[in-house]
């Protein structure tokens, strides 16, 4: 008997020690207008208590994230912690109309949630694509042991897009019928964490050392390219996940993905060195100064050497743009989990498009339909409507659902016949890339046909351990092959991360498994209330009707053509 007490008495003394080292980690934001003045154009931009950029947020894994919100602006807002699962939290996703009513203007809502991943993510405003017009920021969660790859310090380098044009008037613009579509915008200026990308304090390297660098495109249309001439950068983790080493010399993120490398100094201190980076689009014009554009930064060893010049163009026009790294694409990372590939319950094809509507407005489209918000956010719809809650015909056509059932495994194969490169984020997930591969010259429509439909793509197959991400760039005139399993009961949006194209109405959402968070979730009386004061119905399907009544919803408008 002694023995077992002592037993118990050493496993509640270990769960006390892990609960210790828990932490609710406090963050108080204030979300409201600010003036930015960054080169390529000064205006009004959405910050953080008055200041712009936003201060990095630093966790570790295993701490709960309280995150105040007091909502300054005059529309409804919304924050998505880019990456993080929300396991059992799915209404704190903070992807407006899917998992709450936004937090209306003057009023606040508190973000809670446990976070038990570790990598490099980021926290933007989710609603009226806020996100473009600066509130976003970096969120670093570190791991509890630093595992499993040691290192002596690190460096974020959060990319962002800057527009002399905030980015409704973009979007009006894009979507004006009267105007040539699409149309020549000219390529953004690039800021590096919050400041203009010419214009970065250097990095400081110690001999020896090994560094961890995090990148992160926090971009809203824009590619961004990284290298560090003279050092050898080793690929560590995508995405929150880790992955075995890969030797690269170059780094390519679409929006919305992060890549972290580690670099280890050399071993003198008689010179200092150069990082470059290029923001690109390759469907903007090629305009020698102003698409692409290159930056510098310093790597200092010592701040009385010479720096070290380098070519910067040449290296940097040698790193693909449609591939993840130089050489490679990231379905031949390897997952350092070594969880082989899923098997296949269900099938699913997803076919990214554009099209015209009456008067010739432009749309995006998944399966060819644009999304569209419901009247009541979709997971609110899944915890009313009981058994109803499998009919995907009850959460609207606009809102291109798909219902999952619980731990079943799923292969999207996503479709791109198109001439633009979409990347596509998951909310709630991480999944496995299996494959890439070219697309069928007959999925080929419209404009798109000319000088496209005759495209090939070699099949690239994933390794033995599939890598996992939770954003991925289908090319142009590609397939890639996704698998996730259906473990994370909620409702999940997966959107282009391009602003203009989710604005356009590329995206669809899965409502995974209602029959079991109907049992096992509760929304908070707090986000309630927020649709309360708004209008907006908390219970019913998409038109905020109870039962199989949709009347009030608005017709989905016709395709007039591609």
């Amino acid at each position: 008997m002694r023995i077992f007490s002592f037993i118990r008495a050493f496993v509640l003394l270990l769960l006390l020690l892990s609960a210790a080292k828990a932490a609710r980690q406090v963050v108080n934001w204030d979300v409201g207008y600010v003036f930015a003045d960054h080169v390529g154009g000064s205006r009004e931009a959405i910050g953080v208590n008055g200041k712009l950029p936003i201060p990095p947020v630093h966790i570790t894994e295993g701490d709960t994230l309280v995150l105040h919100v007091h909502n300054s602006l005059n529309v409804s807002t919304s924050i998505h912690a880019h990456g993080i699962f929300q396991t059992n939290t799915s209404y704190m996703d903070g992807a407006a109309m899917v998992t709450q009513c936004g937090i209306p203007p003057g009023k606040s809502f508190t973000y809670e949630y446990k976070v038990n991943q570790a990598g490099t993510f980021w926290l933007h405003g989710h609603y009226h694509h806020q996100n473009a017009d600066g509130l976003r920021t970096p969120l670093i969660v570190h791991d509890k042991n630093q595992y499993p790859y040691k290192y002596d310090d690190e460096y974020v380098f959060g990319f962002e897009d800057w527009y002399k044009e905030p980015f409704a008037e973009r979007l009006a613009l894009t979507i004006d019928p009267t105007k040539s579509f699409p149309p020549l915008s000219p390529a953004p200026n690039a800021l590096i964490n919050g400041i203009d990308g010419n214009a970065t304090k250097p990095i400081l390297f110690k001999p020896n050392k090994t560094y961890r660098i995090r990148l992160i495109n926090m971009s809203a249309v824009v590619w961004f390219k990284f290298a560090l001439p003279g050092h050898q950068m080793r690929v560590i983790e995508a995405d929150g996940i880790y992955s075995a080493l890969l030797e690269v010399n170059g780094i390519t993120l679409g929006p919305g993905q992060r890549l972290s490398v580690l670099v280890t100094a050399h071993d003198n201190i008689t010179r200092n060195y150069q990082y470059l980076v290029e923001v690109f689009a390759s469907f903007f014009p090629r305009i020698p100064g102003e698409s692409p554009k290159y930056y510098t930064g310093v790597v200092e060893y010592n701040k009385n050497v010479s720096l070290a010049i380098d070519d910067t163009i040449p290296i940097l026009e040698a790193i693909p743009e449609d591939k993840s790294f130089s050489g490679y694409t990231d379905v031949e990372l390897s997952s350092l989990n070594r969880q082989p590939a899923f098997p296949v319950d269900r099938s699913i094809d997803v076919v990214l498009g554009g099209a015209f509507y009456m008067n010739n407005v432009p749309g995006d489209i998944i399966n060819n339909i644009t999304y569209a918000e419901p009247r009541i956010p979709t997971l609110y719809s899944a915890l009313s409507l009981g058994p109803l809650a499998a009919n995907k015909q009850l959460y609207g056509i606009q809102s291109n659902a798909v219902v999952l059932k619980y731990n079943e495994y799923i292969e999207l194969t996503v479709y791109n016949p198109i001439r633009i490169p979409h990347p596509m984020h998951l909310h709630g997930h991480a999944f496995q890339i299996i494959e890439y591969g070219p697309v069928d010259p007959r999925m080929v429509l419209g404009a798109n046909r000319e000088g496209l439909s005759n495209s090939t793509a070699s099949v690239i197959k994933s390794s033995e351990y599939p890598m996992e991400r939770d954003t991925v760039v289908i090319p142009t005139m590609q397939y890639v092959k996704l698998r996730f399993r259906a473990d994370n009961p909620g409702v999940w949006l997966f959107h282009c991360h391009m602003d203009i194209h989710f604005g356009m109405g590329m995206a669809m959402t899965f409502v995974e498994a209602p029959d079991v968070f109907q049992d096992t979730m509760t929304i908070p009386n707090s986000m309630a209330q927020m649709c309360v004061e708004q209008g907006i119905p908390t219970t019913g399907n998409a038109a905020g009707n109870p039962g199989s009544d949709l009347s009030g919803l608005p017709h989905m408008p016709s395709i007039v053509h591609f």
